[in-house]
């Protein structure tokens, strides 16, 4: 959004035009990362979610499906660039360098892989799309707001199905109960209801191109502190392991457990409350530190005197 939104990626991207697009785009991105890989975790929700989307474009579930088939390819453009800019090796969105930077990491559950793409995506992607999306077609937010809660029916089932799936089982009960806590305190409703605030502030803002600028910028660093938080390592130094897609134990070839999972702390292990280095990311990846980019967010917050998302 010209004034608004502050794009650190300089990676050229063909945007989609389709919603159709947008599904295969996701497609060829789920099939290049192995299924454990964060980014990986939530590319298979959104590639539910979008598909969920695109079913109910000809079926009179929305009041005007062009301008929602328009907004969802605007707002997936945003999560392509920042995966595009991370195989890049440039910096994508604060909003998105947790998910990135930790994507790999032994201690970090799927489910909270996938609440912590979906923060990024939600809290700081969505309102600027929208606000893209309605100064595109010259319309105001009011104009799209019947629409947008609309999907929220759709994104609750997903939520439920997602939580199911990905939640321990029985066998790695001591993971539930700190997970339970973790996933509880966010919500794809509340998420979209902040959203929507930050549309209303947003639009407001637009005639104001550096406080419009401003306000995008606390909002991803605001944002990108809170998914620090959500992939905050579950279990304590000398104990991580790494899980499968499904988050069930993963060891190593030779059936012993991998690094980390006893003895001294393996790579990327941290103390029990503290973020760790990212570890073993995919070749590609960006080369930022999770605590470079901290300070980063950190810093805007402070300068900015506002709470985080």
């Amino acid at each position: 959004m010209p004034g608004t939104a502050v794009d650190r990626t300089t990676t050229a991207v063909p945007a989609p035009i389709t919603v159709e697009e947008v599904v295969v785009r996701l497609r060829e991105i789920g099939a290049g990362l192995p299924p454990a890989d964060g980014v990986a975790v939530f590319n298979r929700l959104y590639l539910d979610v979008t598909e969920a989307v695109r079913d109910r474009l000809g079926v009179g579930y929305f009041a005007d499906p062009r301008a929602m088939a328009e907004l969802d390819v605007v707002f997936a453009g945003r999560y392509l660039r920042a995966v595009a800019a991370d195989a890049a090796g440039q910096e994508p969105p604060a909003c998105w360098r947790p998910l990135f930077a930790l994507r790999a990491h032994p201690g970090v559950h799927p489910l909270q892989f996938a609440l912590a793409g979906m923060n990024a995506h939600i809290q700081h992607d969505l309102p600027l799309a929208v606000v893209d999306t309605c100064r595109r077609r010259g319309c105001e937010p009011a104009d799209v707001e019947r629409d947008y809660h609309r999907v929220n029916g759709l994104l609750a089932g997903v939520e439920r199905a997602v939580r199911e799936r990905l939640m321990p089982g029985p066998d790695l009960l001591e993971h539930a109960e700190p997970l339970t806590h973790l996933v509880g305190a966010w919500s794809v409703g509340a998420a979209r209801e902040e959203a929507w605030s930050a549309v209303g502030a947003l639009w407001e803002l637009r005639h104001l191109p550096n406080a419009a600028r401003a306000f995008a910028a606390v909002l991803d660093g605001s944002v990108g502190l809170l998914g620090r938080a959500l992939l905050l390592p579950l279990e304590p130094a000398g104990t991580l392991q790494p899980v499968g897609p499904l988050g069930e134990p993963d060891d190593g070839p030779s059936g012993e457990p991998c690094d980390g999972a006893g003895g001294s702390p393996g790579p990327g292990t941290a103390p029990a409350g503290r973020l760790p280095e990212a570890r073993n990311r995919p070749a590609g990846g960006s080369a930022g530190t999770p605590d470079g980019a901290g300070r980063d967010d950190q810093a805007q917050l402070e300068c900015s005197g506002l709470p985080s998302a």
